[in-house]
């Protein structure tokens, strides 16, 4: 059921640990929020092929070092929900995303005819507190609103390129680890329900110290 404790109002305090070296630090068994956009705010996605291109990618390089939980695609930019497994090797998820990121540019690059660096430099990490699931929360459906924040779609279960599609049951892909998502933030089984917790408005404070790219 959607939540009454106005929860998503809750500005955080120190929740998170922003990590914006070249190389991310992951440990096993962690939550984090992993993202990255356009050099220069520029598209690196061009069509739907590409959409479909980079999600294959995740698939074959990233899901065997992590539990994906939510994911959103843009037009200039991506977010993962992750949770790493056990027995993490070090280094693994920074050389999944190098590929993921440097073989998906070398498309693009043919595609479009050109050169040059299609992501910024650094992806960021946030490692989200295990202890306070809450905010975690948060940082689920933010994910999710992306698209309707951006004014891309209408209701957020429309984008086709996001994991809420998994949880609404309107695709057959699954990139997600729903039964750990679900147990670990509480989230409705029921479509209506999910859909209401996931429309709830998220403060823009928390948007902007915590989630601006």
């Amino acid at each position: 059921m959607p939540r009454s404790d106005g929860f998503f109002a809750i500005r955080p305090v120190k929740k998170y640990h922003h990590q914006q070296s070249h190389t991310m630090e992951f440990t096993s068994n962690a939550l984090y929020h992993i993202y990255n956009r356009g050099n220069n705010s520029q598209k690196i996605f061009f069509n739907y092929g590409n959409y479909l291109y980079f999600l294959k990618k995740i698939e074959k390089h990233l899901l065997k070092h992590c539990d994906l939980l939510a994911y959103c695609l843009m037009p200039n930019h991506f977010h993962f929900l992750i949770e790493t497994k056990d027995n993490l090797k070090e280094e693994s998820i920074n050389k999944a995303i190098q590929i993921i990121l440097s073989s998906y540019t070398q498309g693009i690059n043919k595609q479009e005819d050109s050169t040059g660096s299609l992501f910024q430099q650094h992806t960021k990490s946030k490692l989200l507190d295990m202890n306070d699931p809450l905010y975690a929360s948060v940082c689920f459906h933010y994910i999710h609103q992306n698209p309707l924040r951006a004014a891309l779609v209408r209701q957020m279960e429309k984008w086709e390129f996001s994991s809420i599609k998994e949880y609404c049951s309107l695709t057959e892909q699954k990139l997600c680890n729903q039964d750990r998502a679900r147990l670990l933030f509480d989230l409705p089984v029921n479509k209506e329900e999910f859909l209401m917790l996931s429309n709830q408005v998220i403060s823009e404070d928390f948007v902007t110290s915590f989630f601006e790219i």
